[in-house]
């Protein structure tokens, strides 16, 4: 029966049994009832425990005397009432806290209220009127008694351990307030009674997963609690009591909180969820549910979570097409979705992938079937330029997809896109129908942003970010749209979002890595030194900061300097376990031995960095080595490997493999090939500024002055692309010869003169430099 509001009327249809009791309970009658330790003398309005008075409140004896006097027999919570207030208007929840008085004062060991669910309650058990034989007075099976029984008592359990007011939350539960698609909601900690570690943070975990496969509802992320947290002064991993939580929900302009409590009985757990409005404390709805031991709690949580997404105003058909079990969309495991949980938080709210990883590692080995737990794996091995590592979980992921519920799935296919087969287009396709089908997650808007700018659009990338941060900002979001800035050469803008950043404590190590890069921009030594130290004895970090200070070095000709500073990045990366990203210094270092005109060296190096990894990008910047250095046999064959392998990737397409034959064209002396063969990266090429570099020197093997000019032009009208890459210092000298081929002897001087100055103090055995002298000194 529904709580209604309004005045309580005379009951209809009551059973036959309460004809006796209709007029006030109190009345004059010589009567008296004892059951178990307990006399009840309704004359003297007592209730004796041997020789000592039970105290209860007037409306509590009323309770269990109407239940007494009709032992045996249900008594429906609106008969109850109405009875009990017969001229007031009293809500369901006054009931309730009766019964939950009656029940502390009697005690659960025997039991004598018996609740029937949705209807009302019976007292049962050995009962003696007036001093006669007792006999049982409950119509049930024992078993159905005792089911219901252990229910309620958990149910109280579990709302004591978790502060939750009784009458309230039962008056609530049934009159539930809605949200509408415009809230947001907080989730605070779970309380938990039993005292089993593997419940921390997992319950709350499991939680979220089910309650992100709404489109309706939104939680306020973990890295927004966390910033929310700084400005409040209290600790980033806090525990989020629902005092907290309510604090956090106010500050983050949200609606609600939801917090769960979860308590023992015995072998049985029981579990509450409550969501109360954070401005006025109201309670707007709540939903319990048991789990008969600790391996169906998942089960019952999973249970709880539908119904509060239909209870807070989600339609019933959004709830059944986005309401996978949690045991399959994650683990049957509660040790392994802990470990899962650990690994997630690390991941996203400390932007750590490199510690996030053995905790998934951890995940998988006690449930090989976690879909998701591949998945995440997979993106903290992509983030760590782990190629291999990361086309290897992701395709696990891939595999298990079916598990999962529609946002991770959503989640499992793009990424295999991104990570295993390089196809962009499809990636985006995923995105797109993401974004339309949870228009409030700003996961998907991120990640478009990323496909975007490999596809060469950056104004639709910086959108997409731009769309991110105005969701959700962290400290991911916040460094794609810092580097897209950079990118655009928006300088002030890229500053003014860093700036913003810190002003809402979000921060990141991409952030950190961003911010060196402005530095270079400005020439600003001590801000880039900053960053490096800040990075130091970081894992995962530190090499990457060393690897740009390898860049930077080489980028004004320091090249005994670039080589210790990769030497240390390597060294970095292989202490971090980070093997591929290791392998990718060192084909980096070996592109840039091949420019600058040193083969032995960059042949070396390529060979050091395929004896780490074979991984994609491995791959490409080791093949491109060998044929800057003139070994073409060996280039190509690693190019027809790729071509073999990646046969779907759109960066291979349009970026590395286009790269390569240009190159290895060029190697054949055959320039018309290769800039024919660059026409397919041509709508992408301002992604990287290799192939402009190759097309410049394709035209300059041609003779065609002009068209050379324009190639090397690009890369130094787009500094915030090319960064610190060698290539950026050596367009000078690409424009000088350019100049040169056009017979303007000045210009050409000047482009000399501006690559000399940036090299004013490279090392003086640098083989392009000494061409560069040499040329030079023959301009007249």
């Amino acid at each position: 029966m529904s709580g209604r509001m309004g005045p309580r009327r005379g009951p209809k249809n009551i059973h036959d049994s309460l004809s006796v009791v209709s007029e006030k309970v109190n009345r004059d009658m010589p009567e008296l009832y004892e059951f178990g330790p307990f006399r009840l003398e309704p004359n003297e309005r007592k209730l004796l425990r041997g020789n000592e008075i039970v105290v209860l409140t007037p409306k509590a004896f009323d309770t269990l005397l109407l239940l007494v006097r009709n032992s045996g027999h249900l008594l429906e919570k609106d008969e109850l009432i109405n009875m009990l207030w017969p001229d007031s208007f009293v809500e369901e929840g006054s009931l309730s806290n009766n019964i939950f008085l009656l029940r502390k004062a009697l005690g659960e060991d025997p039991a004598f209220i018996e609740t029937v669910p949705r209807r009302g309650y019976r007292f049962i058990g050995p009962l003696k009127r007036d001093g006669q034989e007792p006999g049982h007075a409950s119509t049930e099976k024992a078993g159905s008694y005792s089911e219901r029984h252990w229910k309620m008592i958990a149910v109280v359990a579990i709302m004591v351990a978790g502060g939750i007011s009784v009458g309230g939350m039962l008056w609530h539960s049934r009159r539930s307030h809605k949200l509408t698609e415009k809230d947001t909601i907080v989730l605070a900690d779970f309380a938990d009674s039993t005292g089993d570690p593997v419940f921390d943070d997992t319950l709350k975990q499991g939680l979220r997963v089910q309650l992100e496969q709404s489109p309706f509802l939104s939680i306020v992320s973990e890295q927004r609690i966390q910033q929310t947290l700084r400005l409040m002064g209290r600790p980033v991993d806090a525990r989020l009591t629902p005092e907290i939580a309510r604090e956090l929900c106010q500050r983050t302009g949200s609606t609600a909180v939801i917090d769960g409590a979860i308590a023992q009985i015995g072998t049985r757990y029981s579990l509450i969820l409550k969501a109360v409005n954070c401005s006025n404390g109201e309670s707007l709805t709540s939903t319990a549910a048991q789990g008969s031991d600790k391996s169906h709690v998942l089960d019952a949580l999973g249970k709880a979570a539908s119904e509060i997404r239909n209870k807070l105003g989600e339609s019933l058909s959004t709830v059944q097409k986005f309401d996978t079990p949690l045991e399959q969309e994650t683990t049957p495991s509660l040790e392994a979705l802990q470990a899962y949980s650990l690994g997630r938080k690390i991941m996203v709210v400390k932007n750590d992938a490199a510690a996030a990883v053995p905790l998934f590692q951890r995940a998988i080995r006690l449930d090989p079937n976690f879909a998701m737990a591949y998945a995440r794996l997979g993106t903290c091995y992509s983030n760590l330029e782990e190629g291999s590592l990361a086309t290897e979980s992701t395709k696990e992921s891939y595999e298990l997809r079916e598990r999962v519920s529609e946002r991770e799935k959503f989640y499992i296919e793009s990424h295999y896109y991104l990570i295993v087969t390089g196809d962009l287009e499809k990636a985006r396709q995923v995105f797109e129908l993401w974004v339309q089908v949870y228009p409030r997650d700003p996961a998907p808007h991120n990640m478009l942003g990323t496909v975007y700018e490999g596809l060469g659009q950056e104004e639709k990338a910086l959108e997409q970010y731009r769309e991110a941060v105005g969701m959700e900002p962290n400290g991911m979001d916040y460094s794609n749209l810092v580097e897209e800035y950079i990118r655009l050469n928006r300088i002030e803008e890229a500053r003014a979002t860093v700036r913003e950043a810190h002003e809402k404590n979000i921060d990141s190590p991409g952030l950190h890595v961003y911010l060196y890069m402005l530095a270079f921009l400005q020439i600003d030594a001590a801000g880039m030194a900053q960053q490096v130290t800040w990075a130091a004895g970081k894992p995962g970090v530190e090499d990457a900061l060393l690897a740009l200070e390898a860049d930077t070095a080489a980028y004004s000709g320091r090249l005994g300097k670039a080589r210790e500073f990769s030497r240390r990045a390597v060294a970095s990366a292989e202490r971090a376990e980070e093997k591929e990203t290791a392998a990718s210094y060192e084909s980096g270092a070996a592109v840039r031995e091949a420019h600058f005109g040193n083969a032995a060296e960059a042949q070396r190096l390529a060979a050091a960095a395929l004896g780490l990894s074979t991984g994609k990008d491995v791959q490409c910047g080791a093949a491109l080595a060998l044929a800057l250095a003139g070994d073409a046999a060996r280039a190509q064959a690693l190019t027809d490997d790729l071509a073999k392998r990646f046969p779907e990737d759109t960066s291979l397409r349009y970026h590395c493999l286009p790269d390569l034959h240009a190159q290895l064209a060029l190697d054949r002396n055959d320039a018309s090939k290769a800039v024919e063969t660059l026409q397919a990266a041509a709508p992408y090429e301002l992604g990287s500024s290799r192939s402009v570099y190759i097309r410049g020197a394709a035209y300059l093997a041609r003779h065609q002055g002009s068209e050379a000019l324009a190639e090397f032009q690009k890369i130094l009208n787009h500094p915030g692309v090319v960064l610190n890459e060698p290539t950026g210092a050596l367009a000078h000298v690409g424009l000088a010869r350019a100049y040169a081929l056009q017979g303007d002897t000045a210009k050409a001087r000047a482009a000399y003169q501006d690559f000399f100055t940036l090299w004013k103090d490279a090392d003086p055995d640098i083989p392009i430099l000494i061409a560069a002298k040499s040329e030079y000194a023959k301009l007249k």
